[in-house]
């Protein structure tokens, strides 16, 4: 890109003040030719800071001041030239030490120096207050929210072990209650089976009683239950009644119990007159006190035969039956009255 058309040459005032278009000889020097154009000038953006110098950095540091100020007045130059309108003289007043911003090794440029230096490190030390006051407030934050990230997962954690307590003892209770209601079940069901069992087995005893009245019978009829078996007294030699007594009118019949075979048939003592009847399983049936007897000894009977009538002979006290039931054959008896219930028998 061309450059711009320099600007017209001020003449050269010998003062402090500088005049639009002119230059020192110096400053010739110094710069050389300078010719802007406004690529090479850049707008001045922002905020700008002044670095702080160290050792002979500030003879630098006054040169790019001065050059600065050079720049802008230049640039002030050639925008009046650019417009076609007459050149203004601008002065800077209170300026003296310009020049000596330029030159190295004047006491004015390490005062100015010190000054530039002392604004520069204020600004730094404010600028790093500034970042350790923004460090500090980013880490209180950051630690505020780690402590609240904290504090939040112990309370879920508890709010969970809460849960899972209730839950538990929810869970348990249920538990409770089930194996409740399930033992129950059970025994219900085992009452149930047992009652029905009982029932089965009740039936069933029924039937099978029912089956054996077909094989046996009562031994007479019209008849009143007047001994029982075990009763105590004198009258009786053993000192208990040892059988069951069916008081009946005398010649009444007195038939065969069960089927079975005579093995006794005679008189008897205390027992009077007395047939036994040895059934097919050793049992005997001892038939006592009878007016007479109709089988003989090793005659066969079925149930309901007529095997003698009832008297008062021997040890009575009047006209009866007296029943005794002996298993295997033994010389002690058993309870009549249970033996004829087993057999389906009610006297």
């Amino acid at each position: 890109m061309a450059s711009n058309t320099p600007a017209p040459e001020a003449p050269y005032v010998p003062s402090d003040t500088l005049v639009y278009g002119g230059y020192h000889a110096d400053d010739e020097a110094l710069l050389g030719e300078w010719n802007p154009t406004a690529e090479s000038l850049a707008p001045v953006r922002g905020r700008h800071r002044v670095a702080k110098q160290r050792g002979g950095g500030f003879a630098r540091s006054s040169t790019v001041l001065g050059v600065g100020v050079i720049a802008a007045v230049s640039a002030g130059g050639m925008a009046s030239a650019n417009t076609g309108k007459p050149p203004v003289s601008i002065s800077i007043p209170d300026l003296p030490s310009v020049g000596s911003l330029i030159s190295d090794g004047s006491d004015s440029s390490a005062d100015e120096t010190s000054a530039f230096s002392s604004v520069g490190t204020d600004t730094v030390e404010t600028t790093k207050g500034t970042s350790a006051s923004a460090s500090t407030s980013d880490a209180g934050e950051v630690l505020r929210s780690r402590i609240l990230a904290q504090a939040e997962t112990q309370q879920d954690q508890i709010d969970t072990k809460a849960a899972k307590a209730v839950a538990d003892a929810a869970q348990k209770e249920a538990d409770a209650v089930a194996a409740k209601a399930e033992k129950e079940a059970q025994a219900k069901a085992t009452a149930a089976k047992k009652k029905a069992e009982e029932e089965v087995a009740k039936k069933a005893e029924t039937a099978r009683l029912a089956e054996l009245a077909k094989q046996f019978t009562l031994p007479t009829s019209s008849y009143t239950i007047t001994g029982t078996f075990g009763q105590a007294g004198s009258l009786w030699s053993s000192g208990y009644h040892t059988g069951l007594d069916f008081a009946a009118p005398t010649g009444t019949l007195i038939k065969a119990i069960h089927s079975g075979t005579v093995t006794e048939a005679g008189w008897a003592g205390s027992y009077g007159y007395r047939t036994i009847l040895t059934l097919d399983d050793g049992t005997e049936l001892w038939f006592c006190h009878q007016s007479s007897i109709s089988v003989s000894v090793g005659q066969k009977v079925g149930t309901g035969d007529v095997i003698g009538r009832v008297g008062a002979t021997g040890n009575v006290t009047g006209a009866h039956l007296h029943l005794e039931v002996h298993p295997g054959g033994a010389a002690t008896g058993i309870d009549p009255m249970t033996w004829l219930r087993s057999k389906g028998l009610n006297p």
